[in-house]
């Protein structure tokens, strides 16, 4: 209900979730906002076949650096805790796609690290992660794949 408050979503709006596990969120986004038309994709092929039932139509196995929608294809997308286990080399294209199949908001979460002790709590606890970057370093990132959403970072302190 915040997300849908804060980038003004309304009724019927279609929202991407790129890397949506067992697409929990999408589920509910489909429960707080009426006629919300919800799509999602993940590398997962675990993860899709065990999705929430409810939308698991919806969903796809799929990379984020390719995503087989049109351009401008809704109104809200958003990456969760997904880009940064990428390697570096496919995060532009990845972060291209996100912002040509969005026409509108966009927000992505990554995990970061602002000193040597996060970075090595990041090393040691996301064993997934493969770009390992300071914040000013992802803003570097959004800007060359010119990614004009939101962003947050989470910091193992």
């Amino acid at each position: 209900e915040a997300m849908i408050q804060h980038y003004g979503l309304q009724p019927g709006a279609s929202i991407l979730d790129v890397g949506c596990g067992k697409a929990f969120l999408l589920y509910e986004f489909t429960q707080a906002l009426d006629g919300a038309e919800v799509a999602g994709i993940d590398i997962s092929e675990y993860g899709i076949a065990n999705a929430k039932e409810e939308v698991a139509d919806q969903l796809r196995v799929g990379n984020a650096t390719a995503l087989p929608w049109p351009d401008d294809s809704f109104d809200f997308v958003y990456s969760i805790t997904t880009l940064h286990n990428l390697k570096n080399f496919a995060l532009h294209p990845a972060l291209s796609e996100i912002q040509r199949v969005g026409r509108g908001p966009k927000h992505i979460t990554v995990e970061s690290y602002r000193n040597e002790a996060e970075k090595a709590n990041l090393l040691y606890w996301q064993l997934t992660c493969r770009a390992f970057m300071m914040p000013a370093e992802w803003e570097f990132a959004f800007a060359q794949a010119g990614y004009d959403g939101d962003y947050g970072c989470i910091y193992f302190e």
